[in-house]
């Protein structure tokens, strides 16, 4: 499904992770994938308030959840830097499909990282 939210289309998810060595591409690119797909959710679905969206987001961060291990088998974590980036980007998600009173916290509730 293509993303028809043009300021979703053109946002670059997680810019930071890639800018940082830290963090291998091949596995922020998993990562960047749960938030497109995401968003292809939302517009597929179309939550029609808060408690709909957050059990989207939510879904999505458990996906997120289950990449901890490869981010560690790569080297690296999802750790401060990361955790920040991410729960910038759901933001951005929920904001950009006019959510803009969602709590960023209960975006990503069910995160372990």
């Amino acid at each position: 499904m293509a993303i028809t939210n043009q300021r979703i289309a053109e946002y670059a998810f997680l810019r930071g992770l890639y800018a940082d060595g830290y963090f291998p591409d091949h596995v922020v690119d998993k990562g960047r994938a749960v938030l497109v797909r995401l968003s292809e959710r939302i517009e597929a679905q179309r939550p029609a308030d808060l408690a709909a969206l957050y059990v989207l987001t939510q879904a999505a961060t458990e996906e997120f959840n289950a990449l901890e291990a490869e981010f560690e088998a790569a080297g690296s974590e999802i750790e401060t830097v990361a955790r920040e980036e991410i729960a910038e980007d759901f933001w951005f998600i929920a904001t950009a499909y006019g959510f803009e009173e969602a709590d960023v916290e209960e975006l990503i509730a069910t995160r372990d990282w």
